[in-house]
């Protein structure tokens, strides 16, 4: 297992900023103990709570960003979908973001061919109308971000020595 540690000062001053500063100070973390690379090799050394917030950091990134059909045109498509994110997220009480994933994964498994191949910006753009059925997604989750960002932080302040050792 990799060492994640984060030091009290930083997780005292992140706690002030507020939710986002106090779930990034763990994201940074965990993905600088993993040298920013996460491989199979890197993924083997954390455990499934480090797993599933590094996926919800790049679910975050990516759908604040460009919606799902981003997500997946990205290649996170098997991140997100092909891995148990979804119901790690309804154990951490997430119930109405688990339910999205799994109805979003119905339509990646549908449509992600298409969506990951590569193209050009235009195309890309293109891809956005050609999929609406993400619109509706993409809304539900910016609207719930916030509410889902506070959900994350409380976990992981009810359960610190999952995601880093507090020096």
């Amino acid at each position: 297992m990799i060492e994640v540690k984060i030091s009290d000062a930083q997780l005292r001053e992140a706690a002030n900023e507020g939710m986002d500063a106090f779930v990034g100070v763990f994201v940074k973390a965990i993905r600088e103990a993993i040298g920013h690379a996460l491989t199979a090799e890197t993924m083997a050394q954390l455990n499934a709570d480090q797993i599933t917030l590094l996926a919800w950091d790049t679910l975050h990134e990516e759908v604040m960003d460009g919606g799902f059909v981003q997500l997946i045109h990205n290649g996170y498509g098997p991140f997100i979908f092909k891995n148990p994110f979804a119901k790690a997220v309804r154990l951490w009480g997430l119930r109405d973001l688990s339910k999205l994933i799994y109805e979003a994964h119905t339509l990646y498994l549908k449509h992600h061919e298409q969506i990951e191949q590569d193209c050009t910006e235009e195309e890309f753009m293109a891809l956005f109308e050609q999929f609406p059925a993400f619109d509706d997604m993409d809304d539900e989750f910016v609207e719930n971000e916030e509410a889902w960002t506070a959900q994350i932080a409380e976990y992981i302040d009810g359960h610190l020595e999952q995601f880093a050792q507090i020096v």
